[in-house]
């Protein structure tokens, strides 16, 4: 339950370095980011509450992880995010964050006020960084004058690559132009698809191994890729919107407006476009990936690309990401960074080190 600070309060003896956590979403990343909290490098992070959509468990002396289980997602107290801040606010620790582990568009409009009242915000949620303009801009100023802001799950799972970019400008470079593969599902169907077997079969098969999204449309429609695009444009200085990048999507108009059920009875309604482009790219010794690009001039595109065997984005393997950034010191050869670009346990990994760096 929440418990009022008051000048008897327990916790305001407790070490400055004590981090009080409260964590939004239990999904797949977040419960993975809960496993994390049960292991010794941990030890100093109090997990003050825990929410889904619905049901809450708040105990502002901490919540023992190791003992949470499914029951209070049923028998918990309904959703209140007033009372998941007052319960930070009790902790009596100087390090107070919230992770937002869900992908709400609402919750991810708030993480600018939390900074500006200072909270510490930690995220995998794209949605405010890589959303409209005003959003980005109004989260760069809570930022400025608030608390910490631990984004680097919102790329590529963890790869170090918003830190890397970050380190890069300050020291001086600039960032000239970027490429890559941001997607870890759009990756493995890519990099599975050879023409051997349908692509719908291979996206159910992606699907049930977690790699898409429930709804597969959201990985195809590449608006994810398109946002963190975004994301790594608006840290190198490229003042872009939303509707400034080019997104080809890979959903067909007929299947665009379906619920998600009826959409996976007609999957195979992906398939003769993507052979035909496949055909197309194969006769000429390519193959098709689909990338993500920012030029000099900052213009951005992301869709379905033909690429030689040799390109890098051919020889990648599994759900890798892959970003190149060239840079006016990497200017010859690109900096590469490259590895898995999905996964809860690398994710949430993310979440727990940016979590860690504020103690």
């Amino acid at each position: 339950m929440s418990v009022p600070a008051t000048d008897a309060s327990p916790f305001t003896h407790r070490k400055t370095s004590d981090i009080a956590l409260v964590l939004l979403g239990t999904g797949v990343v977040g419960g993975a980011l809960l496993e994390l909290l049960k292991t010794p490098v941990a030890k100093h992070v109090r997990l003050i509450g825990v929410a889904n959509s619905r049901q809450q468990q708040i105990d502002a002396d901490g919540i023992a992880s190791r003992e949470l289980n499914g029951s209070w997602q049923q028998h918990g107290q309904p959703r209140d995010d007033d009372a998941l801040l007052a319960a930070l606010d009790a902790s009596g620790s100087e390090l107070r964050v919230v992770v937002d582990a869900t992908a709400c568009t609402t919750l991810a409009s708030r993480h600018a006020d939390w900074l500006a009242r200072g909270y510490h915000v930690v995220t995998a949620n794209k949605s405010l960084a890589g959303g409209h303009l005003s959003g980005w801009r109004a989260l760069q100023t809570a930022r400025a004058h608030g608390g910490s802001y631990g984004d680097a799950a919102t790329v590529g799972a963890g790869l170090p690559v918003i830190s890397t970019l970050r380190r890069l400008l300050g020291c001086g470079d600039s960032l000239l132009t970027l490429e890559g593969v941001f997607s870890g599902s759009l990756s493995y169907l890519f990099n599975q698809y050879n023409g051997s077997q349908p692509f719908s079969a291979l996206l159910r098969d992606a699907r049930k191994l977690g790699y898409t999204e429930p709804d597969p449309r959201a990985d195809l429609s590449g608006e994810d890729v398109a946002r963190k695009l975004l994301i790594l444009a608006r840290n190198a200085g490229f003042a872009l919107g939303s509707e400034e990048v080019d997104v080809e999507s890979l959903v067909p108009e007929s299947l665009r407006d379906l619920d998600t059920e009826q959409f996976l009875t007609r999957l195979e309604e992906l398939d003769a476009p993507l052979a035909a482009r496949h055909a197309d790219a194969q006769s000429r010794g390519n193959v098709l990936r689909y990338l993500a690009r920012l030029n000099q001039r900052g213009r951005a595109r992301v869709g379905l690309v033909e690429v030689a065997a040799t390109h890098p984005a051919a020889r990648l393997n599994g759900t890798d990401n892959q970003f190149a950034l060239t840079t006016t010191r990497y200017n010859t050869t690109p900096l590469v960074i490259q590895g898995p670009g999905a996964g809860p346990e690398v994710t949430a990994q993310a979440l727990l080190g940016d979590v860690l760096a504020l103690g």
